[in-house]
């Protein structure tokens, strides 16, 4: 358990694995109200665009004729592995980064 505690009074792993407890939405409110700690601020970035992209991804299989059913189900699986992984990886405080999507969010990061 992490000794720091966000601008929220949650301590900074717990506040991390909510970012992605609850997807997109967790990642965009603590977007809005974490003033300090840049792990938070780094796991909502994420969050918001890797379960973003997931989700117009997903929509966007509903288009494919034929393969897109096979294309979405194989796409909630992913996303399914991708949620638990990185719920525990918050969890434990750690700066776990997804290809592309992390690099990004950190970049946004500096900016913030």
């Amino acid at each position: 358990m992490s000794p720091f505690k966000s601008s929220t009074g949650i301590p900074e792993n717990m506040a991390a694995m909510l970012c992605y407890l609850f997807t997109f939405i967790g990642g965009i409110i603590f977007l809005a109200v974490e003033k300090r700690s840049r792990l938070v601020l780094f796991h909502s970035l994420q969050s918001v665009m890797a379960f973003g992209g997931l989700m117009v991804a997903h929509v966007l299989t509903g288009f494919v004729p034929l393969i897109g059913p096979l294309v979405a189900s194989l796409l909630s699986i992913l996303t399914l592995v991708l949620w638990v992984v990185l719920i525990m990886q918050a969890a434990q405080g750690k700066w776990f980064k997804l290809p592309w999507i992390g690099e990004i969010a950190e970049r946004q990061l500096r900016h913030l």
